[in-house]
């Protein structure tokens, strides 16, 4: 046994350690204090270490105070000399007592709770003047940014859009892959990863956007992020410098248009029709752009699909101007009519292209996993800001993902989600013309999770997103959207649909039918 632990044979009274004088405590006091429930299911050990534990935290037993010895407590205890032994041994590997040899046994002089909280006597923080502190660029192009949303909750009423139905998805199969990894997790789960992401994954994202999307690539090229925003972040900070032109359809996505401006970008307003993307408006405005962020399968908000003839235009322009591409295909796995045009990534021979998928559309928020699939030049560069950013995404959770795609789950649940989204879509669209005619024109979504409800014209989309959200209704206003005017072209307001129960939709359309046609 090693020093502390022979200190347990000891019955020296009061020796002086580091410089202290020490108390003893009565084998009368801790006989009381101590005495086992013979009726307890408790083992006598475990009774002993936690009440000698309780003393020591209540200060009834002080810092620096020597119990008594093993051999003592046993006899005054009436219980065997190793029980004691396994409790004292218990306390002093947590840091409770300490044990020297020579000497005895004594209660630490700091106690381990109080390692791990603040003392409540230290004086607090003044209070001090606001200040504006000296920002960097990038810092001082923040102030406006409007990118922290509030608190939400978990399934808000209808119809705010970007949520999907995770309520029905299959958490009794994501429970059984991810209780296969932790049951006994490899090192390779454990430890660090490279920064692009888990190679499986990353090679099961490619088979499968291979043969959904059409995209083109090799798995070095898959370089997995935190959530979809941190792959616009890290494309704006790689390819843009300050003054450089971005093409932003408008209306359009406020997150992009947010990651783009903090990297001090000149925001260039493309509009856009039903076709998509105006591309010969683009070019008149801003001929040299860098970089052109775009929505080709499911345009958003608007929701239209980008016409082939146009996205053919694109892709040529982008080629002799030099400029790059970002394609955000952020919930094209819903489609209700008609086979999906082919991604622009598989369509560019120019590597022009840098392709943004995500799962937080299709599993659940929170995952905060996507993907970026960047041309060969770009692969180092991305890597390397993806390290510097946050090292890698947290590896389990990619392991999970990798086996729910690659075992097939991941597909079933896209058919049956779509089947779902279909069904709700339906009842919405029912809905709005049942009770809204006359007030509200809807388009029937071809693609994804939300649609538009045109308004009439003169009408403020914003006034009457107001007035839904005073009944607990939430539209969003179209104009929000836009950015070289707070008026859109023609007023409207976003419903989403996907994660309502058919109840809930045709509920909230009533409702909103009540709000409008009160006056």
């Amino acid at each position: 046994m090693n020093g502390r632990g022979k200190g347990l044979e000891c019955s020296s009274i009061g020796a002086p350690i580091m410089g202290r004088i020490m108390g003893r405590v009565s084998s009368a006091a801790v006989a009381a204090a101590l005495a086992p429930d013979r009726l307890s299911p408790l083992p006598l050990y475990r009774q002993l270490y936690e009440k000698l534990r309780h003393q020591i935290l209540t200060r009834a037993f002080g810092p620096g105070q020597q119990i008594p010895s093993t051999r003592v407590l046993a006899a005054d205890l009436a219980i065997s000399r190793n029980t004691v032994m396994n409790a004292i041994e218990q306390l002093i590997a947590e840091g409770y007592l300490e044990g020297e040899a020579k000497t005895g046994t004594f209660v630490a002089d700091v106690i381990p709770e109080e390692m791990t909280s603040v003392d409540p006597t230290l004086p607090e923080r003044p209070v001090r003047a606001p200040r504006d502190p000296r920002w960097s660029q990038f810092g001082a192009r923040l102030a406006n940014q409007e990118m922290r949303p509030g608190s939400r909750e978990i399934l808000p009423h209808p119809f705010r859009p970007g949520l999907s139905a995770f309520e029905d998805f299959p958490f009794d199969i994501w429970s059984r892959l991810a209780n296969r990894h932790w049951r006994s997790p490899s090192r390779s789960v454990l430890t660090y990863g490279d920064p692009a992401g888990y190679l499986p994954l990353r090679r099961a994202i490619l088979n499968y956007m291979t043969v959904a999307r059409g995209v083109r690539g090799s798995p070095e090229q898959v370089i997995i992020v935190a959530g979809a925003q941190q792959g616009i972040d890290l494309t704006a900070r790689l390819l843009l410098d300050p003054g450089d032109s971005v093409w932003m359809e408008e209306p359009g996505y406020f997150g992009a248009a947010g990651a783009f401006r903090a990297a001090g970008a000149s925001m260039v307003p493309v509009p856009v029709d039903e076709s998509g993307l105006i591309v010969r408006v683009g070019v008149v405005r801003a001929p040299h752009a860098k970089l052109v962020c775009v929505t080709p399968s499911h345009q958003f908000p608007r929701g239209v699909t980008m016409a082939l003839t146009r996205r053919l235009e694109l892709l040529n322009w982008a080629g002799k101007a030099d400029a790059w591409i970002l394609e955000d295909d952020y919930d094209s796995e819903y489609r209700y009519a008609g086979r999906p045009i082919p991604a622009l990534q598989g369509l560019d021979r120019s590597d022009r292209v840098i392709y943004l998928g995500t799962f937080t559309k299709v599993l659940f928020p929170s995952i905060r996993l996507a993907f970026l699939i960047v041309p060969p030049d770009l692969v180092d560069r991305f890597v390397a800001a993806k390290a510097i950013a946050d090292r890698q995404a947290p590896i389990p959770d990619q392991a999970i993902l990798a086996d729910f795609m690659s075992e097939g789950h991941f597909g079933r649940h896209i058919r049956r989600m779509r089947t779902l989204y279909l069904e709700r879509a339906e009842t919405l669209v029912k809905s709005i013309e049942a009770h809204l005619k006359g007030v509200i024109e809807v388009d029937f979504p071809q693609a994804g999770m939300h649609t538009i409800g045109w308004l009439r014209e003169g009408t403020s989309d914003r006034e009457v997103s107001h007035r839904a959200a005073d009944a607990g209704i939430f539209v969003w206003a179209l104009s929000s959207s836009y950015w070289q005017s707070a008026i859109a072209e023609r007023p409207g307001v976003v419903f989403g649909f996907a994660p309502y129960r058919v109840e809930a939709i045709v509920e909230g359309v009533r409702t909103l039918a009540r709000v409008l046609k009160s006056t």
